[in-house]
């Protein structure tokens, strides 16, 4: 007899193999099958088939026998392997690392344009302010006219940039602890760390927080652990939307995979459920083990938190604003002023161009012709970083609005089965009421409906017409006390007592 192959991994490809070769996609195969099959030990094949199942997209079934059968209706396309998947997570990082180096460099290029194009400015409205003065005074009965144009253009300017720069909260101190606010959060008591600085505050405004969501795949993964090890390690698919906020299909897909990884396998109870079983996750220490999960026999399923736009203040978010629309209007002005020809100094008092006159007659001593310096220099640019600082928080505002109301959604969702796997029996659509901020949907009412449709796709629930809908889900409460009896017969002892201490 050929001695069977030793491996974890050259078990998976010859199941994997011998799935392509023998069996149809909508034919569904069992352990003992592929066992025949293969050849390989019927323990090694029922670990490994929920991981096959996961990454073909298999679909499970139960027969009237209990026996689970696996089919694979989209045929053994991988999910993580192959060049279509490969090409994909390459092209994922690829946009990453893109879009964290193009954000690094439009960084630098906002605290250049808004705080040193502001300076440039104030300094080129303080010069023509100066001048245009002294011209005026030289001017005699022309002084009129000279205060009606360039003088007061400037002087304008100028008084309207002093006010901004003197008074806002860019350039003033500010008692925090007075204010009760520290860094456009609310103060703790104990809290002592200083604001944060001017460039870290433009940034928030432009970009945004950092997510409070950030890593989430993993707090999620933790708290199902901590649900399974206070469960005796067996879970159910509606259990599992109930954590994740997953319609059954999606749930499916996902909790296979969770198999996959974290060594549970499907089984099918006495009583025809299909029920998750990961043995391996209750041999930890009770002291290491965490035991978080339920209170009082309720899920406690993680909530993602919504985001925010800023932690400024919205007082300071203005000025932000207001010291970007001064760019504009110098910029605006100077593409204005260009557009409408050369211009010299004497004839710009007259025309309302005095400022602009001004530069390009100081430019015109550096170089042949000024007027591409200007036009680009002091026009384009500073125009299109004015529309963009504008464009991409007000893009990022609606961007925002929109993944608060996904979140919205699916904590919703999660609390919504929650009651139901709790209370399967008498069920309204009235108890699912999504109090929390971070767990009302805008329509409110699509999102009840969908929920029970969702859960009614797993255990079709009995409706019951009359002062109010009332869904009885009696298949769930079956469900729930086959589960009851399998955690029953779990003995959780532990990983045991030692018998062997290196450092002995």
């Amino acid at each position: 007899m050929k001695r069977p192959e030793a491996g974890e991994e050259q078990a998976y490809r010859k199941i994997t193999e011998t799935l392509r070769r023998f069996f149809r996609r909508e034919k569904g195969v069992t352990a003992a099958d592929l066992t025949a099959a293969t050849a390989l030990p019927l323990a090694t094949v029922r670990e490994l088939l929920p991981r096959a199942a996961d990454e073909y997209s298999g679909r499970l079934q139960v027969t009237e026998s209990g026996e689970i059968l696996y089919s694979f209706p989209r045929g053994l396309k991988s999910r993580y392997r192959g060049f279509r998947a490969v090409s994909a997570r390459a092209c994922e990082k690829a946009a990453v690392c893109l879009a964290a180096f193009f954000s690094w460099l439009f960084k630098i290029w906002i605290m250049v344009m808004l705080i040193g194009y502001f300076a440039l400015f104030m300094l080129i409205a303080l010069a023509s302010l100066v001048l245009s003065t002294v011209v005026v005074r030289s001017s005699g009965s022309g002084g009129r006219s000279g205060r009606n144009g360039g003088g007061f253009f400037a002087g304008s300017v100028f008084n309207l940039i002093i006010r901004l720069w003197f008074y806002s909260e860019l350039a003033r101190p500010y008692d925090y602890r007075r204010s009760g606010r520290l860094d456009g959060r609310a103060s703790r008591p104990g809290r002592t760390e200083a604001p944060r600085p001017l460039h870290r505050r433009i940034f928030a405004f432009v970009f945004g927080e950092e997510d409070p969501n950030r890593g989430w795949a993993s707090r999620e993964k933790k708290a199902i652990l901590a649900y399974l090890q206070s469960h005796s390690g067996i879970i159910a698919l509606p259990e599992f939307m109930a954590l994740t906020g997953l319609s059954p299909d999606r749930a499916e897909e996902e909790i296979l995979a969770f198999c996959g990884e974290f060594g549970g396998m499907p089984e099918a109870s006495p009583g025809g459920t299909v029920i998750y079983r990961f043995g391996e996750i209750l041999k930890g220490s009770e002291e290491a083990a965490p035991r978080a999960g339920t209170r009082g026999g309720e899920i406690m399923a993680p909530v993602k938190r919504l985001r925010i736009f800023s932690e400024n203040t919205k007082n300071m978010n203005g000025w932000f604003t207001a010291v970007n629309g001064i760019n504009l209007l110098f910029g605006s002005y100077f593409l204005y002023n260009a557009a409408a020809g050369p211009v010299s100094a004497g004839a710009g008092l007259e025309r309302n161009s005095y400022v602009y006159a001004l530069v390009t007659s100081f430019l015109g001593h550096t170089g042949p012709d000024p007027s591409l310096a200007v036009v680009l220099g002091l026009g384009v640019i500073p125009v299109v970083f004015s529309v963009l600082f504008w464009l991409i928080p007000a893009l990022r505002f609606y961007a925002l609005k929109k993944e608060n109301g996904a979140i919205r959604l699916e904590n919703f969702r999660k609390e919504a089965f929650s009651l139901i796997w709790e209370k399967p029996a008498g069920i309204r659509e009235q108890d699912m009421t999504g109090k929390a901020a971070e767990c009302s949907p805008e329509n409110l009412a699509a999102a009840r409906d969908r929920v029970i449709k969702d859960m009614g796709a797993y255990s079709m629930p009995d409706v019951t017409a009359g002062n109010g809908t009332v869904y009885d889900f009696t298949g769930l409460k079956t469900e729930k006390e086959i589960l009851e009896e399998c955690r029953a017969g779990v003995k959780n002892e532990g990983p045991g007592k030692t018998v062997f201490d290196s450092d002995a």
